[in-house]
């Protein structure tokens, strides 16, 4: 069985560590073309959507704020790559996040925290599977 000590995220360069939670999908739209008489006639597609987020620790986050220049926001990073590999029965799979960037920045904290990490949400143009 998989899990997510299969799994790999490389962004920016590097192999992430202080990542907790990797999310990526996509969809389409596809629906039904009626004509005469009550059943589909066709199927019409529409728009492609893709959805992703990245939950980083603290550290990692302080890592992203350390290598940009001073004033510069993480929103302001330049689209990158994201690949996520799994390691399935000695067999490699690549999905690719294609020109992400990030959408938010912040701190989540409460008392009896071990840790602190952050969820960010990012954009993608698309999604590349198995590749």
């Amino acid at each position: 069985m998989a899990g997510w000590n299969s799994v790999t995220c490389r962004l920016l360069g590097r192999d992430v560590i202080g990542i907790t939670e990797l999310m990526y999908k996509d969809s389409m739209e596809i629906e039904g073309v009626k004509g005469a008489g009550p059943f589909d006639i066709g199927v019409g597609e529409g728009n492609y959507n893709a959805e992703a987020s990245i939950t980083l620790t603290q550290e990692e986050r302080l890592a992203l704020l350390d290598s940009l220049p001073p004033g510069k926001r993480i929103q302001d990073i330049d689209a990158f790559p994201i690949i996520a590999a799994y390691d399935y029965t000695g067999t490699i799979y690549k999905d690719v996040i294609r020109a992400c960037r990030f959408k938010n920045n912040g701190v989540e904290v409460k008392q009896g925290d071990k840790s602190i990490a952050f969820k960010f949400e990012l954009y993608t143009p698309a999604i590349d599977y198995n590749v």
